[in-house]
């Protein structure tokens, strides 16, 4: 049995959710962000006690269809985004149709609808908070970054950052060293 948890974005939930599971004794085969594959079927009172036990924690089953695909989709562009080494380097809207078995026009007017924003802006989202923690890291030149990300070039990637977040990556860089050396100096 399948069972659809929501908000479930990090491998610390993915301990969560399995430490709820083992308290509960209920048997899985597989965990992953979002979804958990249970060896038996769940009873009406296991279903609640596992909900009630999520709640506490943020999280939440879910069961209405449309909830489970758009959760779906998140969970894909977060794997394209962070996993991107994992993940082919094709077209967006390809990589989700192919992975979710529907026509991309019918989940991209769905993930609209629901969340008020489209696939590409969501994923365009992911890729700047990745590109932020990259700098952060300092690991990587933005050419690299650039590359990692699949941008067609640093000044794409550069504007992309600029408008979203109103600074250049740059500048980024440099302010969160300037806030880091004040923050030591001040301590």
């Amino acid at each position: 049995m399948t069972i659809y948890i929501q908000y479930m974005v990090s491998f610390r939930c993915k301990l969560l959710v399995k430490a709820e599971l083992d308290k509960l004794g209920l048997l899985y085969t597989a965990v992953e962000l979002g979804e958990v594959q249970l060896k038996d079927s769940l009873s009406a009172a296991q279903h609640a006690q596992l909900s009630t036990a999520l709640l506490k924690s943020g999280l939440e089953l879910m069961s209405n269809k449309k909830t489970i695909l758009i959760e779906k989709i998140k969970h894909i562009v977060i794997e394209m985004v962070h996993h991107q080494g994992d993940t082919p380097v094709i077209n967006a809207s390809a990589f989700i149709s192919e992975k979710l078995n529907y026509d991309f026009n019918y989940l991209s007017k769905l993930f609209s609808e629901v969340k008020g924003t489209t696939i590409e802006h969501y994923i365009i989202a992911h890729k700047i908070e990745r590109v932020k923690e990259l700098l952060l890291y300092d690991e990587l030149n933005l050419t690299e970054i650039s590359y990692q990300l699949n941008y067609s070039s640093v000044a794409h990637l550069s504007g992309q950052f600029k408008k979203i977040t109103g600074l250049t990556p740059t500048h980024f860089k440099k302010m969160k060293a300037y806030k880091k050396r004040i923050t030591h100096e001040n301590v």
